[in-house]
């Protein structure tokens, strides 16, 4: 471990304070040696309270909310300019806690955030906070004011980034913030407590409090909270949404997805591999919105598939550490075990393994499967339709463009999806007829400045963009005498 955090602590209320109960921790271990790598408490409920109580504080009297934009806006820079500082060390962190790639760790697990950071900042001053609306029947200052006390609760899969995601629209529209991380990747979140302790950032508008998933339900039922905003399973957002709704307090939810990329006949046969290599297989599939449905003419079939099984055979598996390793490993030996059942269901369900399907050679631990490939599966197939989040590819084949589209709408999901076609025009016609938040045109990002989020069961709400600040304001109309 390059870096060394107060891993005895919890970041409370501007401060690093020890837990309620004594004894009571979380082991961080490597997914790649499966060694255990650090030792974090695990929060109680009496450290809920504690953290939940420092945000309440300093949002009902401190200064946070009352800043002028302007203010918050410099201290976000400070921390940004602390997380540059700290880039290499955060993708060491993030390698080390999950096992993503190093050289993606360093482009997806710490560039990224940072880059989300300061498109937040720049986008914050264009977004409608304060304005003047005029009518036959009246005159209004509408605000947007702050929501509250937010408890954000982020996944294990890309940990910082998604702290990003939520931590900035935030505090840039003046809450507070109650972070909760993974029990499997806290290590992240404990780096960017202490830089935020560096930034002047007032105390108790941010607390970091690791915690298994009992203590996580009662921070989202939490009387002194205001907004839940949460990343992770559809199972776990469900029963997120039933506690918020019983309560009728705000949320957010970003859930799963089983994103598909259609692949039209007069796609670049190259660039569309690449892209989907990419695009499926990144942090090792461990991703809501991998493309993890291809769909493909018959007649392409082949050329498709002959030339993803060249691709994913010349991709590296081994240590995450490695600059050169595409593919680590999974994050636990729970998650190994789920994604060996999805392949095993596969085959029993009639699919054909066309690369993988098994044990990497090599290494001697951790928990490692091979790249999978899929071919002739059918929709109605569990590897076609439930998320696997693994290096599970499916490999779906159609007669026609409606089929296609029906296939890719043909899920509980909504979350992303791509078309792969030399007519951009007709790409963006056929693209509102997917039913998914975004639409990728031969691969293309939408970019930070563009909201995610997705359609039917993939979550409530979006992020990033203008839209991101939407989910932590609450908007007043005040009527004005007119003049």
């Amino acid at each position: 471990m390059v870096w060394q955090g107060n891993y005895g602590k919890l970041y409370i209320g501007g401060r690093w304070v020890a837990p309620s109960v004594d004894g009571e921790t979380i082991p961080v271990v490597s997914p790649s040696t499966e060694e255990e790598i650090a030792r974090v408490p695990a929060a109680s409920h009496a450290d809920v309270d504690r953290a939940v109580e420092a945000a309440r504080t300093a949002f009902d009297q401190g200064p946070w909310p009352r800043m002028k934009l302007e203010e918050r806006i410099g201290a976000l820079r400070g921390l940004s300019a602390r997380l540059a500082e700290h880039e290499s060390v955060m993708a060491e962190l993030v390698t080390a806690e999950m096992g993503c790639p190093i050289t993606q760790s360093h482009a997806i697990q710490a560039l990224r955030p940072r880059l989300i950071l300061d498109t937040m900042i720049e986008l914050a001053p264009k977004y409608p906070f304060d304005s003047l609306r005029d009518s036959a029947t009246g005159r209004a200052r509408v605000t947007r004011e702050p929501v509250g006390v937010v408890a954000a609760v982020v996944p294990w899969n890309a940990p910082h980034l998604v702290t990003m995601m939520k931590l900035a629209p935030a505090l840039l529209a003046g809450c507070t913030v109650v972070l909760k991380p993974s029990p499997e990747t806290p290590l992240d979140a404990y780096l960017l407590a202490e830089l935020i302790d560096r930034s002047g950032i007032p105390d108790g508008v941010v607390s970091v409090v690791p915690a298994h998933r009992e203590v996580s339900e009662y921070l989202v039922s939490h009387p002194g909270v205001d907004k839940v905003s949460f990343t992770g399973s559809t199972a776990a957002g469900r029963r997120i949404a039933a506690v918020c709704g019983q309560a009728v307090r705000r949320v957010t939810l970003e859930l799963g997805g089983k994103s598909a990329a259609i692949v039209l006949d007069d796609a670049d046969l190259d660039a569309t591999l690449e892209s989907l290599r990419v695009g499926a297989f990144r942090n090792t599939g461990q991703v809501c919105s991998a493309k993890t449905r291809v769909l493909v003419s018959r007649r392409r079939a082949k050329d498709v598939i002959d030339g993803l099984v060249e691709l994913t055979a010349a991709m590296p598996v081994g240590d995450p550490f490695d600059p050169e390793t595409e593919f680590g490993p999974l994050v636990t030996a729970q998650q190994r075990e789920r994604v060996e059942g999805y392949i095993r269901s596969g085959r029993a369900s009639g699919a054909t393994v066309a690369y993988g399907g098994g044990r990497p050679e090599g290494p001697a631990n951790g928990w490692f499967v091979e790249p999978t490939l899929f071919s002739k599966v059918e929709s109605s197939m569990r590897i076609a339709q439930e998320e696997i989040f693994g290096p599970v590819l499916s490999i779906l084949e159609y007669d026609h463009e409606d089929e296609a589209v029906a296939m890719a709408n043909d899920s509980e999901y909504g979350l992303n999806g791509s078309i792969f076609t030399a007519d951009v025009e007709h790409a963006l016609d056929l693209a509102t007829r997917i039913r998914t938040g975004t639409v990728e045109i031969n691969g293309n990002p939408a970019g930070l400045s563009a909201p995610s989020g997705g359609y039917k069961c993939s979550g409530i709400g979006r992020e990033l963009g203008l839209e991101g600040f939407d989910s932590f304001v609450e908007i007043k109309s005040v009527g004005l005498p007119r003049t």
